[in-house]
């Protein structure tokens, strides 16, 4: 072959190369000159099925293989400091032994073809030229689970940033805005059944029509008090007596720039919304459009705070969710959205607190009552989603003789809590774990035996109230209540190594849906529980090693950051294991409210398709099961389990 064609050969085999790199991560991110430099180095191996490719007496590895099609199994032969167990597998786009290379040390896995094996091999030093080289490349083998993230949470950003700002623009059409039909009446409907329609739908205008359903008129809560209170009409008379005619319409391909404009020319409020054929297909507000805004914390805030009534309260948890959702769009991490949600829910809920407590005759408190709000499960750790479920109790302290009348006023005003929470957007819980449940409305001495209780006798439902209670916190109150309680826990398990082991063992029923002969474990319907099977598995390891460990946090980022610091563990593998738990979160986040595929009206849920997510997340996804598995190993070794 001429020297030419040689060279005309090596250049087409380099552009494959490049072709194949630029679909996997992290070398779809690595600039053109890098890919080139790695693709220049790759040579093609094959390995049988069953081959053994690398072992750890095999020494300090030579080469980096990249995988190019099948699969290879990896398994741990020495137990690192968090452990590991049965194998896992390495798919195509993926590399072994990152680790033994960056640390220039013989490999702690076993690595064996589990069916016919074709990868790519890079020389050892090529592959720490190309880490020198590329920033990318040395992000991703220094820190290989954050570097995936990085990848995938730009990518969510991409994708959903288009429909965030399309929510937010002043070009969107009311059309859109339309979510249901307006409440209509005819101009000789009486006032008084025009009311009890207006009190009945809960809607803040009627739209007075004519026989062909065009808008002859409108009616709006502020007519009733200038138009009908304060003017002394009678009831009786037909709502087209004191109705605003001719109301000013809008076609519903007019935009919110428009509308916003009109009603700031014209001074109104609503504006019926036509079809194409002049008909009324529903109604805008003011309120639907400042909704569209972007609404600051401070703004929402303030709101909330000086809040006045159940109303008011329930716009901020809209706005509340609104913010959210756009926050998330835009790719803020699954930690701080969490957060930040679960901050702004405390302060509407402190609000309402503060509401029924006044309305009960309890505000200020009565001397010698002392209250704490308690907060539970996914609220407690404060990792709520959009629309968690109520977990809340209430602990209090007050003179003996007083006990049974306040402890029924207590459970009046904590009803009153629930049901405006559940108005708010917070459904109330279906097994009735609220303070409006005389079994959670307790003393400090009485949770105290119900705590005791659970740890003494660790049969099944009491290892499930500890995995629900025990993550409590003092949302409103005196935290003095809770903080002496979260001492006397912490006492309670640290004597008691068997109510842990109980805990642990409970823990380890719910295994990584993680496959051996595929990447992942599904249901019948290929669907897995993102909830159940995955961030669940990171929240009860957490639980377990805080109570081992005396921490008081409740949040399980803290609590992993915490033991991980008493217990020796590498920061790196701390962060790793952090990492995974929130890219679940996230991942359960954008699939229950930014699927733009999902069915309308679909309820949310936590079950999704691994086969549906696109390469880089499933590959985040089975790493992130991975360290999820590890976790659950140290449990395993520590309770010799």
């Amino acid at each position: 072959m001429s020297a030419s064609a040689n060279v005309g050969a090596t250049t087409r085999l380099i552009e494959a190369n490049v072709e194949f790199l630029s679909r996997h991560a992290p070398f779809d991110q690595m600039e053109q000159e890098h890919l080139l430099f790695l693709a220049g180095r790759m040579k093609l191996a094959y390995f049988d099925k069953d081959a053994l490719i690398l072992a750890p007496t095999d020494g300090a590895p030579t080469y980096y293989i990249l995988i190019q099609r099948g699969q290879v199994a990896s398994r741990r032969v020495n137990e690192s400091s968090l452990g590991d167990e049965g194998a896992l597998l390495i798919g195509a786009g993926e590399g072994f032994p990152v680790g033994a290379l960056t640390a220039r040390r013989a490999t702690t896995r076993v690595y064996t073809a589990v069916d016919d094996v074709f990868c790519y091999q890079v020389a050892a030093e090529d592959f720490h030229e190309l880490m020198r080289r590329s920033r990318e490349f040395h992000l991703f083998c220094t820190r290989h689970i954050a570097s995936l993230l990085e990848q995938s949470r730009r990518h969510l950003q991409s994708r959903f940033s288009q429909r965030a700002a399309e929510q937010q623009a002043m070009t969107k059409t009311l059309g859109v805005l339309v979510k249901r039909r307006p409440v209509t009446v005819v101009a000789a409907t009486s006032l008084r059944q025009a009311c009890a329609t207006m009190a009945e739908r809960g809607v803040g205008s009627l739209v007075v029509v004519g026989p062909d359903d065009r808008a002859v008129g409108i009616f709006t809560q502020s007519d009733i008090l200038r138009r009908v209170v304060l003017s002394d009409v009678s009831l009786d008379l037909p709502i087209g007596a004191v109705m605003s005619p001719s109301p000013f319409t809008l076609p519903r391909h007019a935009t919110v720039y428009e509308a916003m404009m009109a009603m700031a020319t014209h001074g109104i409020r609503h504006i019926p919304v036509t079809g194409a054929n002049g008909c009324v297909e529903g109604v805008v507000s003011e309120r639907d459009l400042f909704a569209l805004q972007r609404v600051g914390l401070r703004q929402l805030r303030g709101a909330i705070e000086s809040a006045g009534n159940l109303e008011t309260l329930r716009r901020a948890g809209t706005d509340v969710r609104h913010l959210a959702l756009n926050l998330l769009a835009q790719g803020v991490a699954a930690e701080q959205l969490t957060q930040f949600i679960s901050t702004l829910n405390d302060l509407l809920t402190r609000r309402l607190i503060e509401l029924n407590l006044r309305a009960q005759g309890l505000w200020p408190l009565p001397e010698g009552l002392a209250i704490g709000w308690l907060a539970f499960g996914s609220e407690g750790r404060q990792e709520q989603t959009f629309s968690t479920d109520q977990d809340n109790g209430i602990i209090f302290e007050c003179p003996e003789a007083d006990m049974a009348p306040r402890r029924e006023q207590l459970l009046s005003v904590a009803r009153g809590v629930n049901q405006d929470l559940a108005a708010c957007g917070f459904p109330l819980c279906k097994g009735n774990i609220m303070a409006g449940n005389p079994e959670w409305c307790l003393t400090t001495a009485e949770w105290e035996k119900k705590f005791s209780s659970w740890v003494l006798t660790p049969q099944p439902k009491a290892l499930l109230n500890a995995s629900i209670f025990f993550d409590f916190r003092s949302l409103w109150g005196e935290e003095r209540l809770a903080e002496a309680l979260r001492r006397k826990l912490l006492a309670m398990t640290g004597s008691n190594p068997l109510f842990l082991k109980m805990m642990a063992a409970n823990a380890l029923e719910t295994p990584p849906p993680l496959g051996a002969l595929r990447d992942f474990v599904t249901d019948d319907d290929g669907m897995l529980d993102l909830k159940a099977c995955g961030a669940r598995l990171f929240v009860d390891a957490a639980r377990i090693l805080a109570l081992h460990s005396g921490i008081a946090a409740t949040n399980t980022a803290q609590r992993l950051r915490l033991a991980g610091d008493r217990q020796g563990v590498a920061a790196v593998e701390v962060d790793g294991i952090i990492d995974a738990f929130h890219f679940i979160q996230s991942l359960r986040l954008h699939h229950r409210h930014l699927d733009e595929d999902a069915p309308p009206n679909r309820t949310a849920d936590n079950r999704l398709a691994p086969a549906a997510l696109n390469q880089i997340d499933r590959r985040i996804l089975k790493e992130s099961l991975r360290q999820a598995r590890r976790l659950q190993s140290r449990l395993r070794l520590d309770y010799q389990l």
